[in-house]
């Protein structure tokens, strides 16, 4: 059986815990299966390099960032093979540009255009155990470091998986598995055996941190049996992500996600004319910034009212794109003391009232609702942040998620 195992910075973070990681690789390797693994940096390490750079740069060169950010993977994967090694196992550890990942020119955000698998497909002849840093590549057009974000060493496994055709990549954090909300907001919330693609997908993009987004959108893609267990509790079966047709009961509701990360940007009293939204949207998303939840209201006197959403992060960006429509509206404010929460399950599909029963939960906490979204799966609503673990609370027990 061949494997793709990721750990992440918790897993690895510290030399113990190196050696906790080398002591699961050894159990699957002394059954005789091939393995290649990937390792994110020690956590903490990233940040502490991002401070070193900001210490001589507020905005240091992306390409030198790069270079610098993509050393930590670099020293997890060379101490893991120096301790696989030493007690006799056969490692080799490989950076990304060793490992044959080729990514497009984007510095600290590029995407993966192709794996060359010759070098790992000799290392598995071999029956070596590969090592792989994970969160980078190198540049197409001139083979420079490149780097895929945060969360970029899930894309690499699953990645690596899809080229290799392996058996099955598992993702190992600090916690066991996919879980119908944040255990540390709702105790009762319950571990799943099983979530589709688009259903983590979904809770991927609305807040919930357990894998990355553009990782599970890659794995549906390749077709990648996705696992999620724990390294600290290596012998826990973990949430397998997989097909929608794979899972035979599919719930009407699987997960409640927050995300805390949102601001609210309103436009009031709008010139109400042909072309004014897409001069907007399309300046925000010259800026690179993302807009996720998009109202707009009637207004009078040839006006309108214009509310949306941005990750918190982007204000100060967004700020500065809004200057430039300052003369189009009455006023702009925004709003950073509020949270999505979001409710997702593939089941809703084919279930009615599960809208109305979300309103309902949140209107008996009297919890107002500022926006919603909808799609085929999911429902999101923007509250007020100091309602959020009310709010999460309440529809998980409207949904009955704990039986």
């Amino acid at each position: 059986m061949l494997r793709v195992l990721k750990f992440g910075g918790t897993s690895v973070g510290s030399l113990e815990r190196i050696q906790n990681v080398a002591n699961i690789i050894k159990k699957f390797k002394d059954q005789g299966d091939h393995l290649v693994v990937v390792v994110s940096a020690m956590s903490g390490e990233t940040n502490k390099l991002i401070e070193y750079a900001e210490h001589f740069s507020k905005t240091p060169n992306e390409a030198e960032l790069d270079m610098l950010l993509s050393s930590g993977e670099r020293v997890t994967s060379a101490l893991l093979s120096i301790a696989l090694n030493e007690q006799g196992y056969s490692a080799t550890s490989m950076s990304g540009r060793e490992a044959g990942i080729i990514t497009t020119t984007e510095h600290t955000y590029a995407r993966i255009e192709k794996i060359d698998t010759t070098s790992m497909d000799k290392a598995i002849e071999q029956n070596k155990i590969i090592i792989v840093a994970g969160f980078q590549g190198v540049n197409i057009q001139n083979g420079r470091v490149t780097t895929l974000g945060r969360g970029g060493s899930d894309l690499t496994a699953v990645a690596l998986a899809g080229a290799l055709k392996a058996d099955l990549c598992e993702i190992y954090t600090d916690v066991d598995g996919i879980y119908t909300t944040d255990p540390r907001i709702e105790p009762k919330a319950k571990k799943l055996e099983k979530i589709s693609y688009d259903e983590m997908l979904e809770l991927a993009s609305l807040g919930a941190k357990v894998l990355q987004n553009r990782s599970v959108e890659m794995a549906k893609k390749l077709n990648v049996n996705l696992v999620s267990r724990s390294s600290f509790s290596p012998e826990i079966e973990g949430t397998l992500i997989t097909k929608e047709e794979n899972i035979m009961e599919q719930p009407v509701v699987s997960g409640i996600a927050l995300d805390r990360n949102q601001t609210r940007v309103g436009m009031y009293g709008v010139i109400d004319k042909p072309g004014i939204a897409s001069s907007i949207f399309t300046a925000l998303a010259d800026a690179n910034i993302n807009v996720d939840m998009i109202v707009q209201t009637i207004g009078t006197d040839n006006k309108t009212n214009l509310d949306f959403t941005i990750p918190s992060g982007d204000l100060e960006k967004t700020k500065k794109v809004m200057q430039n429509f300052t003369n189009d509206s009455e006023n702009i404010d925004y709003n950073d003391a509020i949270c999505k929460v979001s409710i997702v399950g593939v089941g809703m599909k084919s279930h009615t009232g599960v809208a109305s029963k979300a309103f309902t939960a949140l209107a008996n906490e009297g919890i107002n609702i500022r926006i919603i979204s909808t799609s085929e799966i999911k429902i999101s609503m923007i509250i007020e942040e100091k309602y959020a673990e009310l709010a999460v609370r309440s529809l998980h027990d409207a949904y009955q998620l704990d039986q």
